[in-house]
């Protein structure tokens, strides 16, 4: 059994090894292990230019380790973190049995490739605790302007007065709804469930009989529904071709005017221009973004001219604990997959 492991700057590739010392295999004999490093040289700011590539052109836009390409034909496995997994790379592996990235968004993956060869494909949310409380965060930051009020005393302004004003109660008394119920989304419902908060939902692809068995006090409905009643509209979807741009004038329009827009997915499931537009107009209440469409924020950006937005430098995930351990949680979910055969972190392409 062949198994290649790619490191990086945040993921070293000596965890990864040790993490797949303990996966139980399905495969019997020798274990051969090949080691590569995808900048892993480079400090966590020159790495993030690496990562934002990634995430806006998809793994064919970077450069994958050399002599992997040799490597791969033979392997079994391949595990990853955040280093591309290219076409060529799946066309030149002739056995891979699976590949396990231990991280949530899936854009350094060659996805079309991967799902004409069939290949299986495991993730894991690394960040998904941190992601979640951060989006609690950003709902009481935005709606009752604790980064706001903090900027205006920063400036010499004991301000009292802020736009949302007619609007401004407690986070109980709003409705929250979650576009996405996946493992960050079902972790952002536990939270406001202690909270007390109402939460409904849309996500055509979840089981409500599982999300029920789970615990959650959660209600499922249209799109239309959650994005008409919510108070708080909390995005957590994946960024494809189908939820591109998917919130957008026509989404927004039916929004309540005292409502919210929370964002800690991916910038381009919202179009740009339709926010602004809605918060220059003062269409809903506000919003709060962890991710822009371009990183770091351009000076000059209409989105720094806003008075009802609370913006933050895509921080969600980022704690001392997330991604360093990340490798574990994988091992975790595969030693799981191959114990049952199914997995919630299976990659249906």
């Amino acid at each position: 059994m062949k198994i290649v492991v790619v490191g990086d700057a945040l993921v070293s590739s000596a965890t990864l090894i040790d993490a797949a010392k303990q996966i139980n295999f399905p495969d019997k004999g020798e274990v051969q292990i090949k080691t590569f490093e995808w900048f892993s040289d480079l400090k966590k700011e020159q790495f993030q230019e690496k990562i934002l590539l990634i995430e806006k052109n998809g793994p064919e836009a970077v450069d994958i380790p050399a002599g992997i390409l040799e490597e791969i034909v033979d392997a079994d496995y391949l595990l990853v973190h955040i280093a591309p997994v290219s076409k060529k790379m799946i066309e030149a592996a002739q056995q891979l049995k699976l590949i396990g990235t231990c991280r949530g968004g899936l854009e350094h993956l060659a996805l079309e490739s991967i799902k004409a060869k069939n290949i299986p494909l495991i993730h894991v949310i690394r960040n998904a605790e941190p992601v979640a409380d951060f989006t609690i965060g950003l709902m009481y930051a935005e709606t009752r302007n604790i980064a706001r009020a903090h900027n205006a005393i920063k400036n010499g302004e004991w301000r009292k007065g802020f736009s949302n004003d007619p609007y401004k109660t407690v986070l109980a008394n709003h409705t929250v709804g979650l576009l996405g119920l996946g493992y960050i989304g079902k972790l952002v419902v536990k939270r406001l469930n202690g909270l007390g908060v109402k939460v409904i939902a849309y996500d055509p692809f979840v089981d409500m009989a599982k999300i029920k068995a789970e615990g959650l006090d959660v209600t499922l409905h249209d799109l239309n529904t959650v994005v008409s009643q919510a108070d708080i509209l909390s995005l957590h979807m994946r960024l494809s071709p189908e939820t591109e741009n998917m919130i957008n004038k026509d989404i927004i329009n039916q929004m309540k005017p005292g409502s919210y827009i929370i964002n800690t997915a991916r910038a381009g499931v919202l179009h740009k221009g339709d926010l602004i537009e809605a918060l220059q107009n003062k269409r809903i209440a506000g919003a709060a973004l962890d991710v822009s469409w371009v990183e770091p924020i351009e000076p000059g950006d209409p989105l720094l001219s806003l008075d009802n937005i609370t913006l933050t430098t895509h921080i969600a995930g980022d704690t001392i604990d997330a991604i360093p351990r990340a490798p574990y949680l994988l091992k975790t979910v595969l030693n799981d997959y191959f114990r049952t055969g199914v997995s919630d972190m299976l990659i249906k392409l």
